[in-house]
């Protein structure tokens, strides 16, 4: 199907919306997590489970209620096929460890693919009040402040972001990062994927590295990076494809090539 202007424009304001709404209601939980484990008897990892649910079936209601048509894939509740060409992707909390252990750095992503393309990406983070926004054509923003990369950040003179989960063998996260040490650079990890990629978009990292991801960790920052100037390592996205981890990578102009060259290894 032929994507309008519209169309894209009208998901790009739902989506904004149910971020900072979603956001709203995992941050409730995250400031009773303490509470909330005495309540319901359970340690604090499933009390991030019953945060992760509720919140998507938020999501999911909201976008079910104005565009039945679309298809949505979420962490926790799976895939459901669409017919109108668009798919929603979403973690309703990305950084489980950050949230668990009373720090920031979690997040609520959302992106909406089309052609298995992300043309809509937004990523709302609750804790520093951050809302990043972006969509094809549109430009890249946080709080409504345009964001345009700086090709003067290198991986020498910035800080790159690298990911790792139980997918990947220690020892190639370690390859990984003694080859980026090696060439004059320095890392991060701060427990999220998809906001350690909105910080890409926003110059804050140069760059950012995971040798398996998953689709709803990665599509929304993929858009934004997009948007901002950079580029980003194409995720598989058609069929089964879209279930399966992939390898991710997105930066600024000037750090891809460096990059490319830590993935090929």
């Amino acid at each position: 199907m032929s994507m309008q202007d519209t169309d894209v424009d009208q998901r790009f304001s739902l989506a904004r919306s149910i971020a900072e709404e979603a956001g709203r209601l995992a941050f409730d939980y995250f400031e009773n997590r303490g509470s909330l484990v005495i309540e319901t008897k359970r340690d604090l990892q499933d009390v991030v489970s019953i945060a992760d649910r509720n919140v998507e079936t938020l999501i999911r209601d909201r976008v079910a209620a104005a565009f039945p048509q679309d298809g949505f894939l979420g962490e926790e509740f799976g895939h459901v096929e669409g017919s109108s060409g668009f798919t929603w992707v979403v973690d309703p909390i990305d950084g489980t460890a950050p949230f668990v252990n009373g720090m920031p750095t979690w997040c609520v992503s959302i992106a909406v693919l089309h052609a298995s393309v992300p043309v809509v990406g937004v990523v709302h983070v609750p804790c520093d009040d951050e809302l990043y926004a972006a969509a094809a054509g549109r430009g890249a923003s946080l709080n409504g402040k345009p964001l345009t990369l700086d090709p003067t950040r290198t991986i020498q003179n910035a800080i790159t972001g690298i990911g790792c989960n139980t997918y990947v063998a220690p020892e190639r996260v370690g390859q990984i990062i003694a080859g980026l040490l090696g060439i004059g650079g320095n890392f991060i990890r701060n427990g999220s994927g998809a906001l350690m990629l909105a910080y890409v978009a926003a110059g804050r990292l140069v760059g950012y590295y995971e040798p398996h991801m998953r689709a709803w960790d990665c599509l929304a920052g993929y858009c934004l990076v997009k948007e901002a100037g950079g580029d980003y390592l194409p995720f598989p996205a058609e069929g089964e494809a879209l279930m399966e981890g992939h390898p991710v990578l997105a930066s600024n102009l000037s750090a891809y090539s460096e990059l490319l060259a830590l993935h090929q290894g």
